[in-house]
């Protein structure tokens, strides 16, 4: 129960929140628990080139998918590296919150020494399984003949997609999704929200992988459609068939998470069918409207068009594509692009990892 007049707490969390995945999500979940009003500071592009590396989504893409978190109530654009008290002073917070991981500068310290020496830090579980990291080095390992087959990116080359040296050759598994959500996890990140009588209920189905601003500004167009946003995640098996044998490079769990983390979207069918059928649109809500984007959807396995039912029944509507360039083709478009630079990153990532184990062997010896 909440007492009458109570000083609203409000939290502070910072970080890079490049391809924002549902780790990031469920640090903003956690953070957003310990108070009442979350502050998310944003690193701009510069910030984070000079202290960790290059970014994969640029920074008014990071700034748009943070704001698009349903437990994000202020984004701060161009938030410093190192996380200062008069900035969480500006914006009125009462502490600081970051995952159970290090962060430093390129000079080695530690970017939240200020506020752990000024008692106002706390941490957060860092979810396991899943990084920023982690999806660059699958990205890096797609092949060059699924590309071919599927993909825009058909004319790079072979030294371009298969040469991912260092990281790929001691990590081969680097490109196995280990995100088992538990069925907690999953209701943490819903609302649970039933559509109340009258409202016009919207579906729009997807493979919805690598979730990305270009996704985000589709689901918030699709809800503007009515009252209630129902979204189906195509499962891994249909999303094989269908795209080709590198897809979907998130597993349904993680893109099933991720896309609960939008404010846009207020239920979820997990593996739903690759085809709108009757099942979908009357047995978990009567739909009202269907929605798809304006560029060219692939045939099912059988040939036909996925939205032919609702065309016929005329509740078909098509919105327009926020971005040519914002697809998961073309983020995997810009990995390739600039492979040296992330395979350099990911090398300091490793050390980092390294350095990370070693401390925490220490710890455990000292204990």
């Amino acid at each position: 129960m909440s007492t009458p007049n109570r000083k609203q707490i409000r939290v502070w969390v910072d970080g890079c929140f490049d391809m924002m995945h549902h780790g990031h999500a469920n640090a903003l979940r956690q953070a957003k628990a310990m108070g009442d009003f979350l502050v998310v500071g944003v690193h701009s592009d510069a910030e984070i080139e000079k202290h960790k590396g290059p970014t994969v989504m640029k920074e008014e893409e990071r700034y748009a998918a943070v704001g698009a978190c349903k437990w994000v109530d202020l984004v701060v654009k161009d938030a410093p590296y190192f996380t200062s008290l008069e900035v969480m002073e500006q914006y009125n917070c009462d502490f600081c919150v970051h995952g159970d991981d290090i962060t430093t500068l390129s000079d080695g310290t530690d970017c939240y020494q200020a506020v752990k020496n000024a008692g106002k830090y706390r941490e957060c579980k860092r979810t396991q399984g899943i990084s920023t990291t982690e999806l660059v080095g699958r990205m890096l390992l797609m092949t060059r003949d699924h590309h071919k087959r599927r993909s825009s990116i058909a004319s790079i080359n072979n030294e371009d997609l298969t040469t991912f040296s260092s990281s790929a050759k001691q990590n081969p598994e680097i490109k196995i999704s280990h995100c088992l959500p538990t069925s907690k996890k999953i209701v943490q990140f819903s609302e649970g929200r039933e559509p109340e009588p009258g409202d016009k209920v919207v579906y729009v189905d997807g493979t919805f992988d690598l979730f990305h601003v270009g996704h985000i500004e589709f689901l918030k167009r699709a809800k503007a459609l009515g009252d209630y946003l129902l979204v189906g995640l195509h499962d891994d098996q249909t999303v094989n068939a269908i795209k080709g044998v590198n897809y979907p490079l998130m597993n349904l769990h993680e893109r099933v998470l991720s896309v609960l983390a939008c404010k846009y979207v207020d239920e979820v069918i997990l593996g739903a069918p690759y085809s709108v059928d009757n099942n979908v649109l009357s047995k978990v809500y009567k739909v009202d409207i269907v929605a798809h984007g304006n560029t060219e959807s692939l045939p099912d396995l059988n040939g036909k068009d996925p939205y032919e039912l609702p065309k016929a029944l005329g509740i078909y509507v098509e919105i327009e594509n926020p971005s040519a360039e914002l697809t998961t083709a073309g983020i995997i478009d810009r990995i390739i692009e600039h492979r040296k630079k992330y395979e350099e990153r990911q090398a300091r990532k490793d050390e980092k990892a390294k350095l990370e184990e070693s401390l925490e062997k220490e710890r455990s010896n000292q204990n």
